[in-house]
């Protein structure tokens, strides 16, 4: 028979009687709830269901408590902000200062709080690429990292972002996600925008710098649209290089306008080479031809001076004058002769030969060699001072010459 059919004597399958009717009520636990609280609170000596009383605390305790809560809850606003930190107070959740470092208080809560921000802490963000510290290597982020240039190529690209906290107020107040999301969203379109109009080539090669620069400032502008706070202090490009599919490729063609280039500094540094060597060379030409032209003009000028000269001493003296041509060419002519004239018919006595000629050449060889080592005396020189010897004699030759003259 079911144990809660008639008949059963109400046990339950324990074989327990139900003497019980249920739970306790809940209006019975308030009731004694309520008179525990106004025991507390001075409800004098009532009491409990239990038959014990309860202890009740004067007016004095309880100002006394509340006086000590009071403290306690003034104490909680005091706080400390440490160096390269900022403490931005909030009134009922709208900005009320910013304060910095030192020991400092606000009204607790829930009237006020504080938000303490490290707006010298230089932060870094990785676009494109994320590092492992623990194997220390670096994990490309293909969909961060390639990029369509203007040249409609493909390119993987990556960039740290170091930064730090301009503004803790507009960090607080307009910015609701964790800084690095922020900041690589903002560097991830920036980038996009700035390879987006800059071709493959200029990225890879040349325009690692420019394309850096201006992916910084064009970020810190929609940072600062956006009144994020945050300033941006360098911006990085750790690597730019196509994909890994066409890179075999691209190093061909990379090696290929490598090459051209060398061959053309090549052509210029022997152009560089020839060219200054031809001017030169034509300067002395003309420098020569120059001087040339002024030594053919200056002797043309001499002997017409010279000439001019003549002429008017010949005009005053022509006999004189043309005795002393007479024996000036005679002396040209004869005097690289080896041959020894002697007049007969002075009524002068024979005299030996002698070898002048040998004479001459030896004399002049000992004083060229001596004008060699001098560095001062040519054979030029030497041969002038044989013909002044000769000189010394010439009125001694006019007298005996005087005979031949027509």
């Amino acid at each position: 028979m079911p144990w809660n059919e008639p008949g059963s004597d109400n046990r339950d399958p324990w074989g327990q009687g139900n003497g019980q009717k249920g739970p306790p009520d809940l209006d019975d636990v308030i009731r004694d709830l309520q008179k525990r609280i106004r025991a507390i609170f001075g409800g004098g000596g009532r009491s409990s269901g239990g038959g014990r009383k309860l202890p009740s605390l004067g007016g004095k305790a309880i100002g006394l408590l509340l006086l000590v809560a009071a403290v306690l809850w003034v104490a909680s606003g005091f706080y400390v902000v440490k160096q390269g930190e900022q403490s931005v107070e909030l009134r009922f959740g709208a900005f009320k200062m910013i304060k910095q470092a030192g020991l400092r208080w606000h009204m607790p809560y829930p009237i006020e709080a504080n938000e303490i921000v490290n707006v010298q802490q230089l932060r870094t963000v990785e676009v494109g690429y994320r590092t492992n510290f623990r194997s220390n290597q670096l994990a490309s982020v293909p969909k961060e990292a390639l990029m369509l240039t203007e040249d409609m190529n493909i390119i993987d690209i990556s960039f740290a972002v170091q930064f730090d906290i301009k503004d803790p107020k507009n960090l607080l107040l307009f910015v609701a996600g964790s800084l690095d999301s922020v900041v690589r969203g903002a560097t991830e379109s920036s980038v996009r925008e700035v390879v987006g109009r800059s071709s493959m080539d200029f990225a890879i090669t040349g325009g690692r710098r420019e394309i850096a620069q201006e992916t910084k400032n064009l970020l810190q502008i929609i940072l600062d649209r956006y009144h994020t706070g945050i300033n941006i202090k360098a911006v990085e490009m750790q690597n730019a290089q196509p994909p890994a599919e066409v890179k075999a490729a691209f190093d061909d063609a990379v090696k290929a306008r490598e090459d051209e280039e060398r061959l053309k500094n090549e052509a210029e540094a022997y152009a560089n080479d020839i060219l200054p060597r031809a001017r030169g060379g034509a300067a002395r030409f003309i420098q020569e031809a120059q001087a040339y032209q002024a030594t053919v003009v200056a002797n043309a000028q001499g002997e017409a001076s010279r000439f001019i000269q003549v002429l008017e001493e010949y005009q005053k003296a022509p006999e004189v004058t043309r005795d002393r041509l007479y024996l000036d060419a005679m002396e040209d002519v004869l005097g690289s002769s080896t041959k020894l004239i002697i007049d007969q018919q002075s009524g002068g006595n024979n005299v030996m030969y002698l070898p002048l000629d040998q004479l001459i050449r030896q004399r002049a060889a000992t004083t060229g060699d001596r004008a060699s080592n001098s560095g001062q005396v040519s054979e030029f020189d030497a041969t002038r001072g044989l013909l002044g010897q000769r000189d010394n004699s010439r009125p001694e030759r006019s007298s005996r010459l005087g005979g031949l003259t027509p």
